[in-house]
Parts: structure tokens; C-alpha cells; sequence
């Protein structure tokens, strides 16, 4: 892949989210931030975002239409080149027991809904950062 490409690709981030206003307003924190978004408004979308554009994290709704997200999570973490790749639940779903099943089905740091963009964009940084 050359430079240019491998540049613009860095910054890809996957905003899974039924939701059209909470895809917006996410797209929005992450522009500002510098990032691209691409969005998916369901599991099974996500999963051919994702191999499409190779994003350096994924943003997953839990609660999808078609492939729920820890259903779509899960098959993320089995495809080539997703394995370590951070992905972080951002969901209504805010009891322990839906944390812990979030990071069961692989997801890497959860943010409950309604979201502070600051706390968003620390989680994301942290990850980038570690990853």
C-alpha cells in the first residue's frame, strides 16, 4: 500500500449506530477531532464497512437491526486484521452484566449512553495510543 493511502486510512474510525442523529453527532466529535468517519447503521453493514475502509477503531451500538453488535463484535474479532483492532461499545446497555458481556463478545473499553465527547475521545486516544 503506498504512503498516501496508508495515511488517509490511519485515522478511519467505524461508527456503527441504528440511530441516523447519534450516527451524526458522532461523526460530528470525530471530525472535529480529526478523524474520517464511516458509518454502518447495522452489524451486518459494519462487518463490509470494516473490511472496506480498515478502520484503526470501531465506535459499536450494541442494539442493531439484522446483526446485533456483540453478535457483529464477535465476528469482527474471528476476520483477518480485526483481531487486535479497538473497538468500543457505545450503548444504552450500562449494567455490569452488559459490560462484562460486551467485553466477552471482544470489545475493548465500553461508554455508556448518553456519552461525554471528552470522555469519547480520551478512550479513543488511550486505545490508539496502547494499540
Amino acid at each position: 500500500m503506498d504512503g498516501y493511502r496508508a495515511f488517509r486510512q490511519q485515522k478511519n474510525i467505524l461508527v456503527v449506530d441504528d440511530n441516523e442523529d447519534m450516527r451524526y453527532l458522532l461523526g460530528q466529535v470525530l471530525e472535529k477531532a480529526g478523524y474520517r468517519a464511516i458509518f454502518a447503521e447495522n452489524g451486518r453493514i459494519s462487518l463490509i464497512q470494516a473490511q472496506l475502509y480498515h478502520p484503526v477503531l470501531i465506535l459499536m451500538d450494541l442494539s442493531l437491526p439484522d446483526l446485533s453488535g456483540w453478535e457483529a463484535v464477535a465476528q469482527l474479532r474471528q476476520m483477518d486484521g480485526f483481531g487486535e483492532t479497538p473497538i468500543i461499545a457505545v450503548t444504552a446497555h450500562i449494567s455490569s452484566d452488559e459490560v462484562e458481556r460486551a467485553r466477552a463478545a471482544g470489545c475493548s473499553a465500553h461508554i455508556g449512553k448518553p456519552f461525554d465527547s471528552v470522555v469519547l475521545l480520551r478512550t479513543m486516544a488511550r486505545l490508539l495510543h496502547s494499540h
